[in-house]
């Protein structure tokens, strides 16, 4: 059975995809000529033109995620939030012993 850690959080792992071969003035002509057929109406839309559009959607989607990011939270400010929860919570049993159970 696991345990619920504040410290040792797992985060997913990350999908790396390294190319074996990479032509950046090839893609840049792509790209270009792409841009030009759109312009003279000879290429219909694809869905590469909305991967802007699509990025950020779900934080704007979903109120507490929006929340976080306008306060500026990050996962190093939620872990000193925890950590002061445990000393808080350490402290208050430390009193409530001290008074009512010695």
């Amino acid at each position: 059975m696991a345990f619920f850690s504040f410290y040792n959080v797992r985060k997913p792992r990350q999908f790396e995809h390294k190319p074996i071969y990479w032509d950046p003035h090839k893609e840049e002509m792509d790209e270009r000529v792409r841009r030009i057929k759109r312009e003279m109406g000879m290429e219909e839309e694809s869905l590469e033109n909305y991967k802007p559009q699509i990025k950020g959607t779900f934080i704007e989607g979903t109120t507490h995620l929006k929340r976080s990011r306008n306060r500026g939270d990050n996962s190093r400010s939620r872990e000193y939030k925890n950590v002061k929860l445990i000393v808080a919570l350490a402290i208050l049993a430390a009193i409530f012993w001290y008074f009512y159970l010695r």
